[in-house]
C-alpha cells in the first residue's frame, strides 16, 4: 500500500495511546501512518451523565462522519464505546488483542467507609452505578465525567470516598494509583478493554492490511458480548454487563441486566465449546428478557421493534447495520459445513485454473493444506468476501463475479479447451458446471465440504424469513410450518424452492447478503 494511512482518534491521552498502538503495528508491517485528532460529542459535553445525552455513539459519531467524508482512512475506538450497529459503509476492520477488562475502585483515602452506613462513590456509568448499588444499597452515587486524568483530579478535589474506573485505561497511560481495589465481582461493559479499528467497506486493500492486526480470540469474545448487548437493545442508557473468555477451546460467558436503582438483577452464565458459540448471545438475551428483562427494558424507555425477521444464516455486525432501525433481526445457522478430507495428490502438481464459488470451499481447502502447498496460477471466484479471503490466505484472484452463472459466462468467453478445478460442496448448483461443459471446458470437481442441516424450532412468529440457499429452506421446513411470513431469497434457485411453500417470496436483485437485506428494507419500510 503506497498511501499514508490517516488514523482518526479522539484527542484524550488514552485515545491517543490506542491510536499510536495501531499506528506502531501498521508501521511494523511496512505502512506509513498519520494521526488525525477529532473530538467527540462525549468529549465536549461534560456536564451530563452519558445516559442523559440522548444518543448512542457519543464518542464515535464525529469520527464516523470524518471517515465517511474521506477526511481519515481509519478510526480507532474503545470498542465498548461503539454502537452495536455501525453506520452504513463502515465496518469493523480489526480488533486488537484485548487488554485488562476489569473495573477498579480508586480510593480517596482508605477503605474504612465499607464498615460505615453510607459512602459516596463517583461514576458516570449507569452499569457501574447499578451494580454498585446492588451490592451496596446504602451508598450514594455521584456523577463523574471527563477523561481519566480529569476524573482522577475530580476525585482528589471532592469529598468522595472513591471513584470507579476501567483498569485498562489507567494502566495503558501509566497513571494507575496504588490505592485501588479490583472489582472482580463487577461485570464489565461488553468489549471493555478492547480496541477496534473501523474503516470503509469499499477499501479492500486497506481492509486486507488491517486484518493483519486482528486478534481472532478477542474478536470472538467481544462479538458474543456485543451481540448480546444488541439483542437486549441496550446502549449507554441500559445497565448491561457482559464478559466472554476462552479457555481450553471453551467459551465462558456471563451477562446481566440491572435496574437503574440496582434493586433488580437478571443474570445468565453458560460455557459452550467454541464451535457452538453462534447462538449463545441470542439464547442469553432471550433468557434474560423472558425472566423480567422485557419489563426492565420498557422502564428504560426501550420498545420492541415494529418489524421482526429471522435469518437462517448468522449475519455480521456490518450486515445487521444495513437493516432499517425499525427492523429487529434474530438469526441462527440452519445449515452447517463439514470439511472433507482432500487427497494430497489433488494439489501435488501446479493447477492452472481454479474456481471457488463460496468461502466454504476456500476454508475447506485450507483445512487440508497449508497455503504454501497450493500452487494455483489463476484463481476465479464468486463474491467480494470470497475474493478477500482468497487473497488474504492463498494469493491473487484473477477475476471475480457476483454469481456462479456470471462467472461461467466469463470463463466460457475467455478460456478455450482447458481444464478447470472447482473446489465445491456436495450440494453445489448445476448452473456453473453446465455452462462450462457446454463450452468445452473440462471440469474437475473436488468435493471439499458437505452441507448438513441444523434446524431449530421457531418459538415466535416473524414478519420475514431470510434464506440463502435451497438447503436452508429444507432445513427450516424440517422443524417449522410456513405461516404468513415473507420469504426473502438470495437468488432465483432459492426463490424457486421457496415458492413451493411460502405465499409471498421476494428475490434479491443481486445474489448477495447485502442485496437480500436491501430487499427487506424496501419491502417493509415504505
Amino acid at each position: 500500500m503506497k498511501k499514508v494511512i490517516r488514523i482518526g482518534t479522539r484527542s484524550s491521552e488514552l485515545a491517543l495511546w490506542q491510536a499510536n498502538t495501531v499506528s506502531n503495528q501498521l508501521r511494523h508491517l511496512g505502512h506509513e501512518t498519520k494521526i488525525v485528532k477529532i473530538d467527540s460529542i462525549g468529549d465536549e459535553v461534560l456536564n451530563k451523565p452519558l445516559y442523559e445525552l440522548g444518543t448512542t455513539g457519543v464518542f464515535t459519531k464525529n469520527l464516523d462522519i470524518a471517515l465517511l467524508n474521506n477526511k481519515i482512512d481509519i478510526a480507532v475506538h474503545s470498542l465498548k464505546d461503539v454502537p452495536t450497529v455501525l453506520p452504513k459503509g463502515i465496518v469493523q476492520a480489526a480488533v486488537l488483542k484485548r487488554g485488562l477488562f476489569q473495573d477498579i475502585l480508586v480510593l480517596k483515602d482508605n477503605d474504612e467507609f465499607f464498615t460505615q452506613k453510607s459512602a459516596i462513590i463517583a461514576t458516570g456509568s449507569l452499569r457501574r452505578k447499578a451494580q454498585w448499588l446492588y451490592r451496596y444499597p446504602n451508598h450514594t452515587i455521584t456523577d463523574l465525567r471527563g477523561n481519566v486524568n480529569t476524573r482522577l483530579k475530580k476525585l482528589h478535589d471532592n469529598e468522595w470516598n472513591g471513584a470507579i474506573f476501567a483498569l485498562a485505561g489507567l494502566k495503558r497511560i501509566g497513571i494507575l494509583p496504588e490505592n485501588t481495589i479490583k472489582l472482580d465481582w463487577m461485570i464489565p461493559a461488553p468489549a471493555q478493554g478492547a480496541v477496534m479499528v473501523a474503516a470503509l467497506d469499499q477499501d479492500e486493500e486497506l481492509l486486507k492490511a488491517l486484518y493483519e492486526l486482528n486478534d481472532k480470540e478477542t474478536e470472538i469474545c467481544v462479538g458474543v458480548e456485543r451481540d448480546f448487548l444488541n439483542k437486549l437493545e441496550g446502549g449507554c442508557t441500559a445497565p448491561i454487563g457482559a464478559l466472554a473468555t476462552i479457555k481450553n477451546e471453551e467459551l465462558n460467558f456471563k451477562g446481566a441486566l440491572f435496574s437503574t436503582d440496582g434493586k433488580k438483577k437478571i443474570e445468565f452464565t453458560k460455557s459452550v465449546p467454541l464451535h457452538r458459540v453462534n447462538d449463545l448471545s441470542e439464547f442469553a438475551a432471550s433468557y434474560i428478557l423472558d425472566r423480567g428483562g422485557k419489563k426492565l427494558m420498557r422502564k428504560l424507555g426501550k420498545v420492541e421493534k415494529r418489524i421482526n425477521i429471522f435469518s437462517t444464516k448468522n449475519l455480521s455486525i456490518g450486515q445487521k447495520s444495513a437493516l432499517n432501525p425499525e427492523i429487529g433481526v434474530d438469526m441462527s445457522d440452519f445449515i452447517t459445513i463439514r470439511h472433507n478430507r482432500i487427497k494430497p495428490v489433488t494439489v501435488k502438481q501446479p493447477i492452472e485454473h481454479v474456481i471457488f464459488t463460496s468461502q466454504n470451499g476456500v476454508e475447506a481447502l485450507l483445512d487440508n493444506f497449508m497455503a504454501s502447498e497450493l500452487q494455483f496460477e489463476k484463481i476465479y471466484c464468486v463474491g467480494r468476501r470470497t475474493k478477500r479471503l482468497i487473497e488474504r490466505k492463498i494469493g491473487k484472484v484473477s477475476h471475480v463475479e457476483n454469481s456462479a452463472g456470471q462467472l461461467g459466462k466469463y470463463l466460457s468467453k475467455n478460456l478455450k479447451d482447458v481444464e478447470v478445478t472447482f473446489f465445491c460442496g456436495d450440494k453445489r448448483r448445476d448452473e456453473l458446471p453446465a455452462i462450462l461443459e457446454e463450452n468445452g471446458i473440462i471440469l474437475n470437481e473436488v468435493i471439499a465440504y458437505q452441507t448438513l442441516l441444523s434446524p431449530n424450532r421457531m418459538n415466535k412468529e416473524y414478519d420475514g424469513l431470510l434464506f440463502f440457499s435451497p438447503s436452508a429452506i429444507e432445513s427450516y421446513l424440517s422443524k417449522n410450518e410456513p405461516k404468513n411470513e415473507t420469504a426473502f431469497c438470495i437468488g432465483g434457485t432459492t426463490a424457486k424452492a421457496a415458492q413451493n411453500h411460502f405465499k409471498q417470496v421476494v428475490e434479491a436483485k443481486m445474489p448477495s447478503v447485502e442485496s437480500v437485506l436491501k430487499s427487506v428494507n424496501t419491502h417493509f419500510i415504505k
